[in-house]
């Protein structure tokens, strides 16, 4: 179904596609690629994390990573780092350019405790008082839905549980949710029955795909997506990243640079600068060797 002059948000990942790369990545690199990645015209960028240094030892220079951004004078591209709990929230908050706090709640109690170290429950508790921190600053949570397709730990798994956590968050006040295929799991039956279901049950409420997929498979799980009316994706350039704590072999991210192409292919406004683009590409081996 092609929709000419219809846009999408489009999130940039790089905080996703580094975290788990084993070398840790200099402080400088990583300031100039999100600088060439600012230039670009996404939506959002994903950009860093507030999370304990021991868990995400690559994430651990976030605050000066922050602070040696041209955000404000090169980009008018949303800044979102990840926070875990109030502390990091805390944190991130101190940074006028930083506009949103994403939190990973699990679908998967197993997962959420691998993830953060706390059951379900006590993990959207957190989130709550994350929320308070968020608005008291003027910031705005998105919650990533993690294992929103399947998870590999035996966890019960349903559509319906996935929707009854999403109706949950909208209830609490939370207006950006991305569905997360963590482990690439996405049918694309379960794709259509969740955002197919959500976003005419909450129009005001904005719901995003952030799906992990080997290559070439992707395609027909974004249209399903789309058709669903979905018109927020992330991705990472050159398809890198995944989560550290999914799995052993970790599927990637979508590449960004063919997911752009896919939609506009297809009438989508992605309002990226190509040549931006182009040049954040040519960069990218020296981040991810």
């Amino acid at each position: 179904m092609e929709q000419a002059g219809k846009k999408v948000h489009l999130v940039e990942c790089p905080r996703d596609a580094m975290q788990g790369l084993k070398q840790l990545v200099p402080t400088e690199l990583k300031i100039r690629y999100l600088n060439l990645l600012l230039e670009c015209g996404f939506h959002t960028i994903d950009s860093g994390s507030f999370v304990s240094a021991a868990a995400v030892p690559q994430l651990a220079d976030t605050a000066e990573v922050l602070h040696g951004l041209n955000h404000d004078r090169a980009s008018d591209s949303n800044l979102l780092v990840i926070v875990g709990n109030a502390r990091g929230a805390k944190e991130a908050v101190r940074f006028q350019q930083v506009k949103y706090l994403g939190f990973p709640l699990s679908v998967s109690e197993q997962f959420q405790i691998r993830n953060t170290n706390t059951g379900r429950q006590e993990a959207f508790e957190r989130l709550k008082e994350i929320q308070l921190i968020a608005q008291d600053t003027g910031k705005e949570c998105v919650v990533y839905l993690s294992m929103g397709f399947g998870n590999p730990y035996g966890d019960p798994y349903s559509v319906q549980e996935v929707k009854d956590w999403a109706t949950t968050l909208v209830h609490a006040g939370f207006g950006i949710i991305s569905l997360s295929d963590t482990i690439g799991s996405a049918k694309e039956e379960d794709i259509d029955a969740l955002f197919g279901a959500l976003i005419p049950a909450f129009p005001a409420v904005e719901f995003g795909a952030h799906l992990h997929s080997v290559p070439g498979i992707w395609h027909g799980k974004v249209q399903t997506a789309l058709d669903a009316g979905c018109r927020r994706f992330d991705g990472a350039l050159r398809g890198f990243g995944g989560c550290p704590f999914a799995m052993d072999q970790l599927t990637g991210n979508l590449p960004t640079e063919t997911l752009i192409e896919f939609l506009e292919q297809h009438g989508w406004e992605t309002g990226i600068d190509r040549k931006a683009l182009s040049r954040a590409l040519a960069f990218a081996p020296q981040i991810f060797i």
